[in-house]
This record gives structure tokens, C-alpha cells and sequence, in this order.
């Protein structure tokens, strides 16, 4: 095997079609704990669109490898790293800005972070999966608490995360509202909701509101979105929002109803995936890929996605961007229109 590996970095922020090169970087080596894994395939999140344009330079120095989702094959183990054996197909979220990146042919990384790809997901699958899968098992059921028979408002149902989060929160038994674009209907109701709301018609909060409003609102998008939260919950509601906050929020609604709030930066964990795997497994949860590129074309990718938010943008695929990094020797992955 090769020393030496393919990668895409971030070489300046700003705009996409500038930001990143192609290069060839020593293939890294497994330490203590660590596996190495043969990167099958990648994806893009707003994160990464966040992070090449400078929203988070202090905590990236360039030239840098970004990217978060990896599936693909273990071909090394470090030091005690048991767990694994070269040849098993596994799946993980790396580290935030911690280290390497995933736009890359090889990637390095603490076993505990890892588990095995579920049977019945596609490599592209699995990666397409991970992120925005944890982040909505995180937000759901570790913050939220989302018990059955409760109401959940999922914003953005079409978009990656989104996607997702209404088909947790439907196999938590629950019910679920989510805002969606009216020609995205009839997609997010066959992911799980029961109610879909048109946010672009109009105020999404007397409806909301008619139903006899929600115990949890998932804010995928901010802004209005977030501070508009109170005035849909029931009491003693919960709020998780993934989304920066660049200004102060005035929560005295959020008060007036017993709020509890939770910002979520997402974190890695076996434990996450493992639970998010049992529910691909019963049928209860599929990711949605809208789109393919190849590693070399991030750039387009990049474009693609930034088009608009939790599927809004004209053009942009609902669910997730992927990247195939190596030639992917599986059945065609399920793709949505």
C-alpha cells in the first residue's frame, strides 16, 4: 500500500471555487487506541461551509483538512486498539476541529469514536448519515428527552439534519410537526411527520399553535426561528437549537412558560451510532441523499449546499450532500429527487 495519500484542503476561506487544492500528504499512522481507516466515503454539512468561509478561523489553521463523516474499511490498528480488525466495515463522526479531517483517502482515529456500518447502509449511506444521525439522536433524546405521545416541532424537515430528526422522533413515538416547504410535503409526511407546515406561506405560529402547541421544538435554522420558540411550547417545554447564536436572545417568553433551553454543539460517540444503526436496522430510519460528488469536485459540493437552508435553496437536493472518495464497489445507494 502506498505511503502516501489523496487529499482536498482548505488552502484560504472565502468563497468555494477558491478555497480549496488537491494534494498528496503522508499517509497517517495509527497511534494507541487509534485505527486507521480507508475513507470510502465523505460528506458536507453547514459546518464545513462555515468553516471555509471563515466563521471559524481561530480554531482552524490553514492549509487544513476539514470534513467530519467517514465510512469506510479498517486497514490498520494501533496499539490496543482491539476492537477492530483490518477488513471491518465501520462508520463514525470524527473529532471538531480536532486534528485531520475526512476530505481525505485515509483517516485516523480514536476506536472508541467508531462503529461498525450497519448491514443494510451503503458506504455513501452511512457517511450521508452520521453527522446530522447524531446530532438528532443528541438533540432528541439526550437533551430533549422526547417521550412518547409528547408533540415535537422539527424546523427544516426537508434538510439534513431535519431529515433525520423527524424519523427519531417518530420512532420515540412521538408526533411530529415540521416546516417544510409545500412541494417538500409530501416527502417529510412519508419520513414520519404527521403534520407539515408551510413556512414560506405565511406564520408558521397560529398553526402551530392550533394543534395546541409542542412539549420540544428542534430549531435547525435560528434566527426568528429561535426566538420565536416560546410562543409555541406548552409548558415546561424544551428548545434544542444547533445553530450559532451571533446575537442575544430575549428568552422573557421562554420564562413566562418554564422553558428549558439547550444550544447543541454535536459531540462523537460509539454509543450514538450504535443506537442510530438499531433503527436503520428495524426499518424506522433511511438517510436521504440528495447528491453525489466526487472528492475532487468539494468545491461544487460546497456550492450546492450553501444554495439555501434546511432545503430551501432552488436546486439543492433534500438530505445530504456526499462524497465518494474512493470507487465504491456496492449497489447503487438510494438516492431522493
Amino acid at each position: 500500500m502506498s505511503t502516501s495519500m489523496r487529499v482536498v484542503e482548505l488552502v484560504r476561506f472565502g468563497a468555494a471555487d477558491a478555497a480549496f487544492a488537491t494534494r498528496e500528504l503522508p499517509r497517517p499512522t495509527p497511534g494507541p487506541g487509534q485505527v486507521l481507516v480507508r475513507v470510502l466515503a465523505t460528506s458536507v454539512n453547514p459546518l464545513d461551509f462555515q468553516t471555509r468561509r471563515g466563521d471559524y478561523r481561530d480554531q482552524v489553521a490553514l492549509p487544513a483538512v476539514i470534513g467530519n463523516d467517514v465510512s469506510g474499511v479498517v486497514v490498520e490498528t494501533g496499539p490496543g486498539a482491539g476492537d477492530f480488525q483490518p477488513g471491518d466495515e465501520v462508520w463514525y463522526l470524527a473529532p471538531v476541529f480536532a486534528g485531520q479531517g475526512t476530505y481525505a483517502e485515509f483517516h485516523v482515529v480514536d476506536q472508541a469514536l467508531v462503529a461498525r456500518k450497519p448491514a443494510g447502509l451503503s458506504h455513501v449511506e452511512a457517511a450521508g448519515l452520521a453527522l446530522v444521525g447524531v446530532t438528532a439522536w443528541e438533540a432528541l433524546v439526550e437533551r430533549a428527552g422526547v417521550r412518547a405521545g409528547e408533540r415535537v416541532l422539527v424546523h427544516g424537515g426537508a434538510g439534513g439534519v431535519g431529515s433525520a430528526a423527524v424519523q427519531v422522533a417518530s420512532a420515540l413515538g412521538a408526533e411530529v410537526v415540521t416546516t417544510a416547504r409545500e412541494r417538500d410535503h409530501e416527502f417529510v409526511t412519508g419520513l414520519g411527520a404527521d403534520v407539515a407546515i408551510d413556512f414560506s406561506a405565511g406564520d408558521y405560529v397560529p398553526q402551530v399553535r392550533a394543534l395546541g402547541g409542542v412539549d420540544v421544538v428542534l430549531d435547525t435554522v435560528g434566527g426568528d426561528t429561535l426566538t420565536r420558540s416560546p410562543e409555541v411550547l406548552a409548558d415546561r417545554g424544551r428548545v434544542v437549537s444547533i445553530v450559532d447564536i451571533p446575537e442575544p436572545q430575549n428568552l422573557l417568553a421562554a420564562w413566562g412558560v418554564n422553558a428549558t433551553y439547550h444550544f447543541l454543539f454535536v459531540s462523537p460517540g460509539r454509543a450514538k451510532l450504535q443506537a442510530l444503526g438499531r433503527l436503520v436496522d428495524q426499518g424506522r430510519l433511511r438517510p436521504v441523499i440528495g447528491a453525489v460528488f466526487p472528492l475532487a469536485d468539494i468545491a461544487q459540493a460546497h456550492t450546492l449546499l450553501e444554495g439555501g437552508s434546511a432545503g430551501e435553496g432552488r436546486g439543492r437536493p433534500r438530505g445530504k450532500i456526499a462524497i465518494a472518495v474512493h470507487p465504491l464497489d456496492e449497489p447503487p445507494h438510494r438516492t431522493t429527487p
